[in-house]
């Protein structure tokens, strides 16, 4: 498979936007909607990006820019391969997951080390060694150490990508667990995968939302430790992007 194969391809047209080398995708409109207040954007000011939303700052064409939401791994690649074809070239990802171990808990943040491969998109670019797909190496250095200087706590591990929220079965979460498996999603496999084909650098931060760890979902999305996680995920991404652009 080359980079040339396909039918349907992005495109970079006359009116594209001119956006720099870095960019955020988030998966949900909560956490973009926030990171337009952190990078001082105005939410109303955007560009529509399939059924999303993108925004650029007006100041820089060399400046961050933001995504979202993407939520589903086909769709999450679609947004992906554009930021690509326009000129992305190191990507985060910021996005929410559910715990399977029982080590981790809502609010908590983890950075994927590796993403077990359940989704139908990934295959269709790469076919990943031991049915895993694994971020760039460089972006997960980078997380880490921001994270780090900033003291804040995190879980580092491999997660599991899932196109079937409602086919989390009792039998699949206990599988996982045995495996060492952290949480569970719907985007980060895929995304690694179309970065990985199209020689870009992504990483991820991932927000812990709800637990399926007891094999009995336990939701959190209005829990305060939730909440908090998720502000500082956002923040944490913003000094993330402010090193990558140091980097470029």
């Amino acid at each position: 498979m080359t980079t040339y194969d396909a039918i349907v391809n992005p495109v970079k047209s006359k009116n594209t936007p001119a956006i720099g080398p870095v960019a955020v995708i988030a998966a949900t409109e909560t956490d973009l909607f926030f990171l337009c207040d952190l990078f001082d954007l105005n939410k109303d000011d955007y560009r529509r990006l399939f059924t999303s939303r993108l925004y650029t700052p007006n100041s820089s064409p060399d400046g961050i820019c933001l995504a979202g939401p993407g939520i589903g791994a086909p769709y999450a690649a679609m947004i992906l391969e554009t930021l690509i074809c326009w000129g992305a070239r190191r990507v985060i990802f910021l996005g929410w997951c559910g715990a399977v171990s029982e080590h981790v808990k809502i609010g908590e943040l983890i950075l994927p080390t590796a993403a077990l491969v359940d989704e139908g998109t990934t295959r269709n670019y790469v076919e990943p060694a031991s049915g895993q797909s694994k971020p760039a190496l460089s972006m997960l250095s980078v997380v880490e150490q921001v994270l780090q200087d900033n003291r804040i706590d995190f879980h580092l591990g491999k997660i599991w990508t899932t196109d079937a929220v409602y086919r989390e079965t009792p039998e699949k979460v206990g599988n996982f667990q045995q495996q060492g498996i952290l949480a569970v999603e719907m985007e980060v496999s895929a995304l690694f995968s179309v970065a990985r084909f199209r020689q870009v650098e992504l990483g991820a931060m991932l927000v812990v939302s709800d637990e399926l760890s007891a094999l009995k979902w336990r939701p959190g999305f209005k829990d305060k430790r939730f909440v908090a996680g998720r502000k500082i995920a956002c923040r944490m991404v913003k000094e993330v992007c402010q090193q990558l652009l140091i980097l470029k």
